[in-house]
């Protein structure tokens, strides 16, 4: 039995635990009303970063992306130096990016795609480290395993609510999906959502919850809205590329793959999408309605789901406005993270249940190796992306190329950069025929039973080297300025200086 003379001490500790819990409601519900802060100026301040800090970033805003830019002209104003950018892609649009480079503000980078100026300067050797280019799904795998630490995310928030809240379909910067900051904001030790529309709570449609976003950062605008727009949105119409698509969307009928439930994924480019529509017209014919089709999407893919070609669309990146449309309205067009996507240590990702995947080259050897990274020069100009990742897992990757492009060939005895290693690419397909990689001699079986006639990958070479006005430039550089990595986080290639 408690002694009595006890009770006056419990009862006065019992005041003071009460006293400190409420002083922690408080606090907690201070710290929610003090979430938003007016500027990026504001929020570097808050987060206390140091010299070194890895500061990520997402591309779904693409060429119209303001927000990079912003954060690092806010760091640089901090004093803060040899920062790493990591960003899923970098496009023309980051071109300030070099200047910060050159000051010493950013000493490092990391992305999956590299193109414009900045690309001209790192193949220049304007960094002192070499720049790590991964794939979408590598890129995932690095930050859920801790590979890739991230100290800040800055999260391009089309829509954000006063608790952070985020969505993407809503604003005048909506970009419809947030499939590649998924993974930064559940990882990173601290996560910004920057935007320029704040509003009520609930935010719709949230797709990034304030469970994971430590601050909201006001901005006058995330960018332009019309840099979304992505390569080519509708199907070429010049005859090779037709030529190219009629023989791909063969390839596929012959495949014996396209039956009920049939999943693909093809580029934004215009062969890649005469593909896709001469594919969908043999599906109206035989009666086969897909599964889905997924990764980045264009209003050509949404006209197909609407059409009842397939029953879902996956989606990690909208490519125009008529998708983010479609994923605004209509439920079976779903949004994915690069985790769901790509990681090859993601249980079931989707990649891995491709059927068919239609990719394009920068260059193709005679081993079936593909470049995405690099021009004929050099120069780096690209990254593999979902190039890789979807190679890998589909059950038959096709790339479509003309044999040459600006005078070089584009079919040649060893590409400048692996990109995707050939053991993953099944079938060439170029306007002078189709090439089958050996290890798929089933496939070039079903291609001669359904009347067509494979030829080897070197008569294309020799047709391509005949064809060709000047031939690639590979530089002989002893410093490395970028290091390409598979999906799996091993080196595939080394990029050296111009």
């Amino acid at each position: 039995m408690t002694d009595r003379f006890q009770l006056p001490t419990m009862v006065e500790g019992l005041g003071r635990l009460r006293a400190t819990v409420l002083a922690s409601v408080s606090k907690t519900r201070r710290q929610h009303l003090e979430l938003v802060v007016p500027s990026l100026d504001a929020a570097i301040r808050e987060l206390g970063l140091r010299d070194g800090a890895v500061l990520s970033f997402h591309h779904h805003l693409r060429n119209g992306d303001a927000v990079l830019i912003a954060v690092i002209e806010a760091a640089a104003r901090a004093g803060l130096r040899d920062l790493h950018v990591a960003a899923s892609s970098i496009f023309p649009v980051h071109a300030a990016l070099v200047r910060h480079i050159e000051s010493g503000v950013v000493g490092g980078l990391c992305t999956n795609f590299l193109s414009g100026p900045v690309a001209e300067a790192v193949s220049r050797g304007a960094l002192k480290r070499p720049v790590i280019l991964r794939t979408h799904g590598g890129r995932a795998r690095a930050i859920e395993s801790g590979e890739l630490c991230i100290d800040a995310a800055f999260v391009a928030a089309p829509a954000a609510d006063p608790l952070g809240n985020i969505s993407a379909v809503e604003g005048p910067r909506a970009c419809g999906v947030l499939g590649y900051a998924q993974c930064d904001a559940l990882h990173a030790r601290k996560v910004v959502a920057v935007t320029d529309t704040l509003v009520d709570y609930p935010a719709p449609r949230i797709e990034i919850s304030q469970e994971h976003v430590d601050l909201v950062a006001l901005v006058p605008s995330l960018g332009d809205s019309a840099g979304i727009v992505s390569g080519s949105t509708r199907p070429s119409e010049k005859p090779a590329d037709l030529e190219m698509a009629r023989m791909a969307a063969q390839v596929i009928g012959a495949s014996g793959l396209l039956q009920n439930g049939f999943a693909l994924q093809n580029g934004a480019g215009g062969t890649s999408l005469a593909t896709a529509a001469a594919v969908g017209r043999a599906m109206a014919e035989r009666g086969v309605t897909g599964s889905f089709a997924s990764g980045g999407i264009t209003g050509f893919h949404v006209d197909m789901l609407e059409a009842g070609l397939f029953r879902g669309i996956l989606d990690v990146q909208c490519f125009d406005l008529r998708a983010i449309e479609s994923l605004r309205r209509d439920a079976r067009h779903q949004p994915m993270s690069a985790s769901m996507y790509a990681n090859p240590h993601q249980r079931g990702a989707v990649v891995d249940r491709l059927d068919a995947v239609v990719l394009g080259a920068t260059e193709v050897d005679l081993d079936f190796n593909v470049n995405v990274t690099t021009r004929a020069d050099g120069a780096i100009m690209g990254g593999s992306g979902g190039h890789a990742d979807t190679a890998a897992g589909a059950k038959l990757a096709i790339v479509t190329t003309r044999l040459t492009a600006a005078g070089y060939p584009k079919l040649v005895e060893r590409v400048g950069t692996v990109t995707t290693p050939g053991s993953t690419i099944d079938v060439i397909v170029t306007e002078a025929g189709i090439a089958v990689n050996p290890g798929r001699e089933d496939i070039r079986d079903r291609l001669r039973a359904a009347g067509m006639q494979p030829v080897e990958i070197g008569d294309l070479y020799r047709r391509a080297q005949t064809m060709s006005e000047r031939l690639p430039a590979h530089p002989s550089s002893e410093r490395i300025v970028a290091v390409s990595e598979y999906r799996d986080g091993t080196i595939s290639d080394v990029i050296r200086s111009l």
